[in-house]
């Protein structure tokens, strides 16, 4: 039995009545969490919308997938909601429905949880063999909307996956000096987290399934209305595990420098260049 009730009215929404007080009780479990608060919970979905998923995964990318392949994250892919075949954009949608961010709230106790219409690196995840993704504190700022991040939602959608295998999700200590826990991305298996620039994570073992199978995932980030001037805008965020060949990101954190010594002014007009630039490209092809 799934831990999120089917709806035989429409499979691929949620009924507020029948959720609205769901994941109160898992409420202490979650803020104790250790190294920062989370919690996994098995058979998360019912089994027809998880194999909707897994049967209905891209097989290549698509206008709106983005892919990366450096030291810090190799050989990943996501996958828009947009370009997805009917059922599947419902469920996304229905992923940002207040029945669902009504399960969310009751589980973190974070209240007035906003999701993301843009899906701003959401989506369905997957990283091919041999790829991995370092240990990291996620991007901060909704910059369209301005609005802080709060919250992760992974929905994994491995099937039969072993620890053997890689890909786990690691939870570190905030000055990486401990690994604290170890997930198996198992199909239906939904790990929620609260995303701040302590919490670190990342799935840092490479995949190494026998078949050649990739690992996949949906990717879900939630966020409210707290965002002022007086916090500090992030980009993702890699660290390096000690005693490891993990490399640190040195054009993020170049990049950040400068921009924290440049006069907000300065600032503004370097932007407005860029955007050009990147306009003009964008019209005649780019390179």
């Amino acid at each position: 039995m799934s831990y999120l009730p089917h709806n035989p009215q429409d499979p691929t929404l949620f009924d507020y009545d029948a959720v609205k007080d769901l994941g109160r009780e898992l409420h202490e479990k979650y803020i104790s969490g250790d190294p920062f608060p989370h919690i996994a919970i098995d058979n998360f979905l019912p089994d027809n919308l998880i194999d909707l998923c897994i049967q209905n995964f891209p097989e290549r990318p698509d206008p709106g997938s983005e892919s990366f392949n450096r030291d810090q994250e190799r050989y990943k892919t996501s996958y828009h909601p947009d370009n997805m075949e009917p059922k599947l954009r419902h469920l996304f949608y229905a992923f940002n429905s207040r029945p669902f961010i009504r399960i969310i709230e009751n589980i973190s106790g974070i209240k007035g949880l906003i999701p993301d219409p843009f899906f701003l690196g959401g989506g369905f995840h997957e990283t091919r063999q041999g790829g991995h993704l370092d240990m990291h504190a996620d991007f901060n700022h909704h910059k369209p909307l301005d609005l802080e991040r709060r919250i992760n939602v992974l929905i994994y959608l491995n099937e039969d996956w072993k620890d053997e295998y890689g890909g786990q999700l690691e939870l570190w200590r905030t000055d990486m000096s401990e690994q604290v826990q170890q997930i198996t991305p198992i199909a239906n298996r939904c790990v929620m987290f609260t995303t701040t620039q302590q919490s670190m994570h990342g799935h840092p073992q490479p995949v190494n399934h026998p078949n050649g199978q990739s690992r996949r995932s949906i990717a879900l980030y939630y966020y409210t209305s707290t965002w002022n001037s007086t916090k500090a805008s992030k980009t993702t965020q890699f660290y390096a595990r000690p005693n490891t060949k993990d490399r640190a990101d040195w054009q993020v954190r170049t990049s950040e420098f400068i921009s924290d010594i440049t006069p907000p002014f300065l600032m503004r007009q370097f932007a407005k260049a860029h955007y050009r630039l990147s306009q003009g490209q964008r019209k005649t092809g780019g390179a």
